[in-house]
């Protein structure tokens, strides 16, 4: 499976991407909201969401992990498929999505086109627990400087591969950094894994 792909940017639109890496040039659909952060750059990562099905393979990019996890929640309501998820993120900003669903505002989410009543309805009942308030804000906000960023990144990612909801893995990280602010990654995770 393709996690990022780092590369020369050859042609790039606000809805598909050519980035070439050694000689191969990966066509990647994108929301507006990548196009706004990869335009006037050259080389670039995208994270990459592989869709599968019978009769094609596409990949979609994304500008950040942040953007892209947003896109797998999105998807993962029943009814919503990737070209509605990809058309809600270039309507309206992560953050105004996450807020619209938080808030429980069906007008705004209804008013993405191809989202209809029902499926507003549904992402809100379903997302709503999975989404926390203000996530994708800058981590190192969060968890004090960048230089902790890589570890609390790396502990973040081996307990949500674990089976554990992002919403409760950042709470019971930033439960352990408050008592242990210098913990290292084992110790962090550990610490949290108690917690759960």
């Amino acid at each position: 499976m393709i996690d990022y792909i780092k590369g020369t940017i050859v042609d790039l639109t606000p809805a598909e991407l050519i980035l070439e890496n050694n000689g191969i040039g990966y066509r990647i659909l994108i929301s507006l909201q990548t196009y706004q952060v990869l335009e006037n750059k050259k080389e670039i990562t995208v994270y990459i969401y592989h869709y599968l099905r019978e009769d094609m393979e596409l990949y979609y990019g994304f500008a950040t992990k942040d953007e892209r996890e947003l896109f797998e929640l999105l998807i993962s309501v029943s009814g919503i498929g990737v070209n509605s998820a990809r058309m809600m993120l270039s309507s309206l900003s992560a953050e105004e999505i996450r807020h619209a669903i938080l808030s429980e505002d069906i007008a705004r989410i209804k008013s993405v086109k191809g989202i209809g009543l029902k499926s507003a309805q549904r992402m809100v009942l379903e997302l709503k627990d999975k989404i926390v308030k203000g996530e994708g804000s800058d981590s190192s906000e969060l968890f004090g400087g960048s230089s902790r960023n890589e570890v609390v990144e790396e502990a973040t990612r081996a307990l949500i591969m674990l089976g554990f909801t992002k919403q409760a893995v950042t709470k019971a990280i930033q439960a352990v950094l408050k008592a242990k602010p210098d913990a290292k990654v084992e110790q962090i995770i550990k610490s949290a894994l108690q917690m759960m």
